[in-house]
């Protein structure tokens, strides 16, 4: 296969993240509260793992929808800023950017999303010629990206005509029904749920469940496990491994940072262990700071937590 322009192609969502920390539970009846500390940050699933990728040495383009509005120059002059190719995405000045108010408290969040432009992408919105020029597609957020729902499992079986290897973080389904995935997970190389998804969308009762019937539906399940880490599926192959120990200020994105370093790992031909390791390692130092995106690491500083070879 020729050389590709990009190691990964997102077709994501945009929003940013407006991040409240202290006491932050609201009451209402007109009370006003304060809160510690208040952070606008990149936000939305997709656009955290293009960063992350990006970090790490990865050429990564991406593709979605936003307002011709402050939250959307905002997250496009963020990304480009951290070596994203924004260029395939589509402005529209008949609508707004998506905006989300995550209550953040310890290690635990709520999430208020208004969704704006974030469901607009669909399939038939992402240029073909773009499937040609990148090695691996990307898509997150399923459940909030509903424009793409449709023609997604189609999407991911012409990526892989193209000879493009293809990835899937659902994320987590608002609505709590958990459809879609039985055609879907057959064209995806690469699930990457975290622990409560994995459990919720296959209707098991525990996580060890879960990832046999994943096993059975898709090539490679990878599951996000907070901080005990991580574990995998592959066939007959199992593989864990435990969590990094930081001093967490904020977990928000860490499963995205995750994502793309497996996904470093996989485009690099390393071993599933090691990858796994990287993903770890990822996720847990990109919770060192505020936001999805500012204690991202870089590859070099990654790999010096890095203890697998394999």
């Amino acid at each position: 296969m020729p050389e590709r322009e990009y190691d990964i192609l997102v077709a994501g969502e945009i929003n940013p993240d407006l991040v409240l920390r202290g006491n932050v539970l609201p009451q209402f009846g007109q009370v006003e509260k304060l809160v510690d500390s208040a952070d606008l940050t990149v936000g939305s699933s997709s656009a955290i793992f293009a960063c992350g990728a990006a970090r790490l040495g990865l050429k990564v383009a991406f593709i979605g929808v936003c307002g011709d509005d402050l939250f959307g120059k905002f997250m496009l002059d963020a990304m480009f800023a951290r070596g994203v190719d924004i260029s395939p995405v589509i402005i529209r000045d008949c609508g707004q950017t998506g905006m989300s108010v995550i209550l953040a408290r310890g290690s635990d969040r709520a999430i208020l999303t208004f969704p704006g432009l974030i469901p607009a992408l669909t399939t038939e919105d992402i240029p073909r010629s773009l499937l040609k020029r990148a090695r691996h597609l990307h898509v997150a957020s399923y459940f909030l990206q509903t424009g793409l729902q449709p023609g997604l499992a189609a999407l991911f079986e012409e990526a892989r005509d193209h000879g493009m290897t293809t990835s899937l973080d659902p994320n987590w389904d608002p609505a709590e029904r958990w459809e879609g995935f039985d055609t879907l997970l057959r064209k995806v190389d690469i699930f990457l749920p975290n622990e409560n998804e994995a459990v919720s969308i296959t209707k098991a009762k525990t996580l060890q469940q879960a990832m046999l019937l994943l096993n059975k539906k898709t090539d490679l399940a990878v599951v996000k496990c907070g901080a005990k880490g991580a574990c995998l599926s592959k066939g007959t192959t199992d593989i864990e491994v435990p969590g990094l120990k930081v001093e967490v200020v904020d977990t928000v994105g860490a499963g995205d940072s995750f994502d793309a370093g497996f996904l470093y790992g996989h485009l690099n031909g390393w071993g599933l262990k090691k990858s796994l390791a990287l993903a770890t390692v990822c996720g847990s130092l990109s919770t060192r700071a505020a936001g999805g995106v500012a204690a991202q690491p870089t590859l070099e500083e990654a790999l010096g937590f890095v203890p697998f070879a394999g």
